[in-house]
């Protein structure tokens, strides 16, 4: 199955040259580091591009990216991994990772449900494509859509990524696609916004999902950030990172209703 874009026009630009050229505007020159894992977020570019390209601006390209996102359309199963084919954007394509997606699967068949509809029309994986794109078309992928999980739906499903990855032998890092805050004012975004953040570089994944529901915190991607801390500390995650936090004010200028973005990388111990 081709999975082609959905959002190539509204949230990136739509030709090849054209989005080369987006991308490159938001790529710093950066050492590369291994990543266990990462967050990232997924607004049109315009707008959080630059949290995200210094984010892959950081990582070593490893064989496979497995992406975790929220699943905004209500397509699918609760929690839907795409097994096998291919996704396609205006500057490359991306072959799933059917052997890491199958063990993943297996690995907890009464949670995650193989299901490519979820995926259809849903941005916040796509998005991420273009940064990936720009360095290598060489990797594969692996995606997965979150509409709803438990904090213990979210543990065995880290778990089951863990072992997965054991299992394979592959390098891989976990993305976890989410924006923060959305549609409060600038202060507050931020003041909520660190709550989170800071859960998240203390490897915390209980603490976020708990800390985003009991401050009630607009965290689109909450629960898949949560299932990437569970994977990455299974596989010895020592360490995570605030590359960039930003909010959609920076670039509108409209203090009154934002959306935070936050970039982070997490690292395995050497």
């Amino acid at each position: 199955m081709l999975r082609k874009a959905a959002v190539a026009g509204q949230f990136y630009n739509g030709t090849p040259s054209g989005l080369e050229q987006q991308v490159a505007e938001y790529i710093i020159e950066s050492p590369k580091e291994p990543a266990v894992g990462a967050v990232s977020p997924h607004a049109g570019l315009v707008y959080s591009g630059h949290v995200a390209g210094a984010v892959y601006s950081r990582i070593e390209f490893p064989e496979t990216f497995l992406f975790l996102g929220p699943n905004h359309t209500g397509l699918g199963q609760s929690v839907s991994l795409m097994e096998s084919g291919s996704w396609e954007i205006p500057t490359g394509s991306f072959e799933i990772d059917e052997a890491l997606a199958y063990r993943i699967r297996r690995n907890a068949p009464e949670i995650i449900s193989a299901d490519a509809r979820a995926h259809l029309f849903e941005h916040s994986i796509e998005v991420q494509l273009p940064f990936v794109a720009y360095f290598s078309t060489d990797v594969k992928i692996v995606p997965i859509a979150f509409m709803q999980a438990s904090v213990d739906d979210c543990r065995v499903i880290g778990e089951a990524v863990a072992e997965a990855v054991r299992e394979t032998g592959r390098s891989v890092t976990i993305v976890a696609s989410s924006d923060m805050s959305h549609y409060v004012k600038d202060a507050e975004a931020r003041s909520l916004d660190r709550l989170a953040i800071e859960r998240i570089l203390d490897l915390d994944p209980e603490g976020l999902y708990r800390t985003v529901l009991n401050r009630r915190i607009s965290m689109c991607g909450y629960i898949p950030v949560t299932v990437m801390l569970y994977a990455a500390i299974g596989l010895g995650a020592s360490s995570s990172e605030l590359v960039k936090y930003a909010t959609s004010a920076d670039v509108s200028g409209d203090y009154d209703h934002v959306v935070g973005y936050a970039g982070i990388i997490v690292r395995a111990a050497d």
